[in-house]
This record gives C-alpha cells, structure tokens and sequence, in this order.
C-alpha cells in the first residue's frame, strides 16, 4: 500500500464512549469497529512470551511481513485468547448464543514493511489464499494488537461500508494498492479491530522504529457457515483444549438452513430480538 495521502481520514474516536448498541451498529454498518483496553498490560507481556517463541515465515512480497498459524492448538495464553471473556461476551450480543471459530494466526510487521493491499477476506465462491473460509456468509475477523499502531507504524486502513457495496468495483475477489475514501485507524496496544470479513481492508507501511504484533482470530455465527466442507478440527487436539475454548470450536462446518422450507412452517414465532432495529438504541 501506498504512504498515506494527506487528505486520509484518521479515525482517532474515543472507542470507550460508545454504547454497546452504537459498537453493533458501527461494525454493521460502517464495517469495522474498534474495541479499546481488552488486553491489559500483564496480559500482553504474557502474549509476547509465547508469541516469541513462534515459526515465521515471510509473505510472497515482504520478508518484513512475517506470520505463523493456525495457532490454536499452541496451548497456553495464545489458545485462551480464543475465549477471552470481554470479546465474546460482544460477540454473543452481535451473534447470538451460537459463536464458531473459524481460524487463528500471527501476523507481525517489522520496520521496512510495504504494507497490505486493500482486500477482502470473504471470498463467497472460495479461494486458493482463503479456501473456504471465506464462503461463510457472516464472520468477524478480530484482530488484537500487542503494540501501538500509530500512523507510522502500519495501521489499520479500511474503506468503510464497502462490503454493503453491490457495485463490480465491490468484487471480493479485487484488490487495491489503495483508495480515495479510506480510513486510517490507529489501536492502543491490547486493542483490537473488529472487521466484517466482506469489508475491503489492509494496512498502511511500517516506516516507525518498532515491529508491530498481531493475533487474528476469525469468529462466526453458528448458522452461517461455509458453503463448501473445510477440514474439521483434529480430534486429539480438541480434547487438549479448556472447556471454554473448547465450546469456541465445534465443527467448523457447522451450519443451519432449511432448503425444503415452506412459506407458513408451523410454531413460526413473532419477535425476533436480535434484529429489532432497535438493537442500535441500547446502551
């Protein structure tokens, strides 16, 4: 991506003064959203413990874009992360009781990165980087920072409500070295982004002095799964795993729909709570 324009928007908000019900409505609507302070100091030191110890391997265009995954199974603070309280606790207002997790990786940006193209990581048909990961109809890629994005050292760039986009432009499977109407957002370190995976997205070069971690962990609600089999998980693995991760982690397949449905099934009910317009009104 290219260096910054001086006309991008610098989304600098204060994420902590909005109510749950404006968070569901950001990330809806605007694509992304930011969730401030869910990492303390304590517990981000005991991250960067484990995540020291990780394989990297650079990307196909940066050796100073470098990542390791899947990570689940690494066991102690990097696999609790999966089942942080404060973040699932948002994800059961924003999803329902049924919450699947799909995929978890590390990703760090050293000093001398060029940055990530604009992009999105739901590709409904499948692809060859995201497999079918990304055919799920709804997921939310969480991305936890372990150090402070500030405008030199790759922040988060978005093009806000991109993913409602029915244009070709909004083509999925596009990339962009960058775009007019993006927005840079800066994170606190123990922050993290909240991104609609259909939301066109990157970050912006690391020209700082410091290398810049990150955990990505992609979530999903129950019903919405992909539309071809991925692999499921390793069963041994599964039983290694504390019963509150382990819960995170059904079949990845894990799907609810109805093909036969009729137009007047029977018991049909007559509210539906979580997708009352008014859902945006709640403190």
């Amino acid at each position: 991506m290219t260096d910054p324009a001086p006309t991008d928007r610098i989304d600098d908000r204060d994420w902590s003064a909005l109510t749950l019900g404006q968070q569901i409505k950001h990330l809806e609507v605007e694509g992304y959203l930011v969730l401030p302070n869910l990492l303390d100091a304590d517990h981000i030191t005991r991250l960067k413990a484990e995540t020291a110890k990780l394989d990297t391997v650079g990307t196909d265009y940066s050796e100073r874009q470098r990542g390791a995954g899947p990570v689940q199974f690494r066991g102690g603070e990097i696999t609790n992360l999966i089942a942080h309280p404060p973040l699932i606790s948002f994800l059961h207002q924003l999803f329902g009781p049924e919450i699947v997790m799909m995929s978890y990786t590390y990703a760090r940006s050293e000093p001398g990165h060029p940055g990530i193209s604009l992009h999105a990581d739901g590709q409904p048909f499948g692809s060859a980087i995201f497999g079918y990961e990304g055919s799920c109809l709804f997921l939310v890629r969480v991305l936890y920072y372990l150090d402070d994005l500030t405008p030199d050292v790759s922040p988060f760039a978005v093009v806000p409500h991109s993913h409602l986009c029915m244009h070709a432009d909004a083509n999925l499977y596009n990339r962009y070295t960058s775009h007019p109407e993006q927005v840079m957002v800066p994170v606190r370190a123990g922050g993290a982004v909240l991104l609609n995976h259909r939301c066109f997205h990157g970050n912006y070069p690391n020209v700082g002095n410091h290398t810049r971690e990150m955990l990505a962990i992609g979530y999903r609600p129950g019903w919405a799964g992909p539309v071809q089999p991925v692999e499921p998980w390793d069963e041994a693995e599964l039983a290694k795993l504390p019963p509150d991760v382990r819960a995170l982690m059904p079949d990845p397949n894990t799907r609810h729909w109805d093909f036969d449905g009729g137009n007047k099934p029977d018991n049909m009910p007559d509210h539906a709570d979580g997708m009352n317009p008014s859902r945006w009104d709640q403190p």
